[in-house]
């Protein structure tokens, strides 16, 4: 794209503790906005040797490389300790109190170090209170928010979104908004400093409408008999012919009217109002009975182009067969973020060539990865951002770089 400016966060160096999906989100999006992500990982045999290692299970590693440190040794607490004067972030992944055990406490040694820095720390539970110790996963952090809760059908348990939720949107994204906010802070003061932001809080903020909503007749009643919750027989999803589903959004009369229109139904043929809870279960069998007559194509060619606020529910593998392209989750017109897609740059339009983003695209555009091994990549980043070779300023001891004595100044 010819035309756009370098990303926003071109020049950003961040150096991430490896992790799996809150952390490695935040800085998979800190990278597709232009900053160069250095992933830390751990030493194994195989790193940095002229074998390449098997790629780790995290597969959100576009645009990152990976060098691998030993931080419980003494040598390579140094190393690190000699690289931080060069990077802008520090993105830990770890629960409470790894990086303290480890020599690299964020306030007393890393900023004391460069007091320019940002470090984003993501924790599952809060630092603070009854589970800040404990292990847990995306379920009981949305679980203890209380967003969990309100989540599933009426009658039956509480139902888990995958780990969207906690680990993507109330962790790794908010640990992302988190860190820009500390870059802008930074710019008024030059100064660093420690932002933190664990799921349990992310989670619950993503739910501000629906908590406050709760006081109301709108989500105020038994979880799966709300309007937006799986209550309401016009704000659902309902099974076609072909076993498929098309997704039902039609809130407004305008727009229910649009929908009747294309269901070939007479509301005055309705028992009573749409909006009487009372009628709710004669429409989500009429509704249910009318959708399985036809297939989802068959749908489809009724619903598109209308206002009915109706349609399918594609699957992931639909939409890669159909080459749907994935684009960054903000367009910005003058300093896109980069491309997923390797035809982005020949879009002639240029809104939808800076929604699609620039550069060369990814192998997989974001259909598939083929992750990152420990140490790809990562040596040669040393050499770029700060001139450092293995056998001048740094080894390697049993697979982990390893500083070499007066060859790293942290000044």
């Amino acid at each position: 794209m010819s035309s756009a400016s370098a990303p926003p966060l071109k020049g950003v160096r961040v150096l991430e503790f490896g992790g799996l999906a809150p952390g490695p989100f935040c800085g998979l999006l800190l990278a597709d906005f232009g900053a160069d992500v250095l992933r830390l990982d751990r030493a194994t045999s195989q790193t940095h040797t002229d074998i390449e290692p098997p790629p780790t299970g995290d597969w959100l590693t576009r645009h990152k490389s990976s060098i691998a440190v030993n931080i419980k040794t003494p040598r390579g607490v140094s190393f690190v300790k000699a690289l931080l004067p060069h990077v802008d972030v520090i993105i830990d992944p770890f629960r409470p109190g790894v990086l303290e055990k480890a020599g690299l406490c964020p306030t007393e040694v890393m900023l004391s170090i460069n007091p320019r820095l940002i470090v984003a720390r993501m924790t599952g539970f809060r630092r603070d209170g009854k589970y800040k110790d404990m292990a847990g996963h995306d379920i009981n952090y949305i679980a203890v928010s209380g967003v969990l809760s309100m989540l599933g059908r009426k009658g039956e348990k509480p139902l888990a979104p995958g780990n969207i939720l906690g680990d993507f949107a109330g962790g790794g994204a908010m640990c992302f908004l988190a860190v820009l906010l500390a870059l802008i802070a930074r710019e008024k003061d030059g100064k660093g400093q420690v932002v933190e932001a664990n799921m349990v809080d992310g989670a619950a903020y993503l739910a501000t409408m629906p908590r406050l909503s709760t006081k109301t007749p709108t989500w105020g009643r038994e979880r799966g008999t709300n309007m937006l919750d799986g209550g309401s027989p016009f704000y659902d999803t309902y099974e076609t012919k072909d076993g498929k589903y098309m997704a039902v959004g039609a809130l407004e009369p305008q727009f229910f009217a649009e929908l009747m229109k294309g269901l070939n139904i007479d509301p005055k043929t309705f028992p009573g109002s749409r909006d009487d809870r009372k009628t709710w279960p004669y429409l989500v069998d009429l509704f249910t009975k009318t959708f399985k007559s036809k297939t989802r194509a068959e749908w489809e060619v009724i619903f598109d182009g209308t206002d009915a606020c109706c349609t399918p529910v594609l699957t992931q593998q639909e939409l890669e067969e159909k080459s749907f392209d994935q684009r960054p989750p903000v367009t910005l017109r003058r300093t896109p973020g980069y491309a997923q897609v390797q035809n982005a740059s020949s879009e002639p339009e240029p809104a939808i060539r800076a929604a699609k983003g620039q550069g060369a695209g990814v192998e997989g555009e974001g259909w598939s990865a083929e992750g990152l091994g420990p140490s790809v990549g990562g040596e040669k980043v040393l050499e770029e951002w700060v001139g450092w070779k293995k056998g001048k300023q740094y080894e390697v001891e049993n697979g982990g770089l390893a500083k070499i004595s007066g060859g790293l100044s942290m000044l």
